[in-house]
């Protein structure tokens, strides 16, 4: 599903799979509450046949760029992989549900024993029911929860662990009380309830929310009654689910200027403030709080990449290569269930392109990433990404 809305007066895409979450709740290939746990049993001995599903052939722009991004990624993981043999297989979905239902059961029916992606929810709920009429799984390049269950799991990073990581460190600096300022779209919808849910298993208080159609007179509307709920309720945290290329250079230059400044009131963003570059140089984000992958192992990964193919990775290209790294970890080990949902989701996790990651029984995920300020338009990591999850958010 793609959605389109405008944004000071100007059209933009929004790719799902990057910020946004569906507004509605889509069926999952399986109960969204069960637990995975089925899925084919492989010989390690010989090459695993593991199907990859990209948008080639999409009317969106963009798409065939990513799809190219995706192959080169799991071939690159591939290449990595020591004693384990990947027959990769790749199928163009066109961004179409009924395409990747399509060729979710073409790949099934020549043997994949997983799948990786499709990108787009709509299309990898499609190719998740595909693919459960032969018991086989899907790790989808999603971050939309709410297709997460059964026998698919989302690769994409989710507005639950951004908020839940960068709450709990708030929690640990002493901060006590939060206003939530949001769109009045899916994506911010989404992450507005990503946010409330963090507080409260954080033990935060939830002070307010206050929320805004995506238009320049209505975040200019919105002000006033931010800046009046900060003060009334004396909150010492400001989540945003804001854009850079939305409402967050707005937001962030009005509100220090009715009185809301960060010396004042922790500013905090549900997605990243340094990309583009350009944003760093606001000065309303200086010194505001976000969360993004290992620094160290995402610069690695673009620029062996680069290195690669002579040119820089999609921003989601890599989870490509984090899927195949997961499904080589645990082939490796030998045993014929690798990838059932009881091994996929085993609680150690995986190392790929950000850091560590793991899949949940529900098929969502977790990421360790680690929490970082803006400081004289410089980006300074000042919480690092876990090693482990033993110290994931502690």
């Amino acid at each position: 599903m793609r959605f389109m809305f405008a944004v000071f007066n100007r059209a933009r895409k929004i790719v799902l799979t990057v910020t946004a979450v569906a507004a509605s709740a889509l069926v999952a290939a399986c109960d969204p509450g069960a637990i995975g746990g089925g899925g084919p049993s492989i010989n390690t001995s010989k090459p695993v046949p593991v199907a990859l599903l990209v948008p080639r052939g999409s009317a969106q722009h963009g798409d065939d760029v990513l799809a190219q991004s995706l192959e080169n990624a799991a071939r690159m993981a591939i290449a990595d992989l020591n004693g384990v043999q990947i027959d990769l297989r790749v199928y163009a979905t066109a961004g179409d549900p009924q395409t990747a239902a399509a060729v979710a059961t073409q790949a099934v029916q020549e043997g994949a024993r997983i799948l990786l992606g499709p990108v787009y929810a709509e299309a990898a709920n499609a190719a998740g029911i595909a693919a459960a009429k032969r018991g086989v799984n899907v790790l989808a390049f999603s971050n939309n929860t709410s297709i997460a269950g059964g026998n698919v799991f989302v690769m994409g990073s989710t507005f639950e662990t951004t908020a839940s990581r960068l709450t709990q460190y708030a929690t640990r600096q002493g901060k006590r009380t939060m206003v939530v300022v949001s769109g009045n779209n899916a994506a911010g919808q989404a992450g507005r309830s990503a946010i409330q849910q963090a507080a409260v298993q954080s033990g935060m208080t939830l002070a307010g929310n206050i929320s805004y159609d995506l238009s320049q007179q209505d975040v200019i509307n919105a002000v006033p009654t931010i800046t009046n709920t900060v003060r009334q309720t004396d909150a010492d945290v400001l989540f945003m689910t804001a854009t850079t290329a939305g409402a967050l250079p707005l937001l962030t230059q009005l509100l220090p200027e009715s009185g809301i400044k960060t010396s004042d009131v922790q500013y905090v963003g549900l997605t990243r403030w340094d990309i583009p570059a350009q944003t760093l140089e606001l000065p309303g984000v200086q010194n505001g709080w976000f969360a993004l992958p290992d620094p160290a192992k995402s610069e690695a990964f673009r620029g062996r990449y680069q290195a690669t193919y002579g040119a820089a990775p999609h921003p989601i290209g890599g989870l490509a290569y984090d899927g195949i790294a997961a499904i080589g970890a645990l082939v490796r080990s030998g045993n014929s269930e690798a990838l059932t949902g009881a091994a996929l989701t085993q609680p150690a996790g995986f190392q790929g392109t950000g850091g560590i990651f793991r899949l949940r029984p529900d098929g969502t995920n977790e990421r360790g990433l680690a929490v970082a300020t803006i400081q004289d338009q410089k980006v300074v990591i000042i919480d690092p990404a876990p090693k482990s999850f033993a110290g994931a958010g502690s």
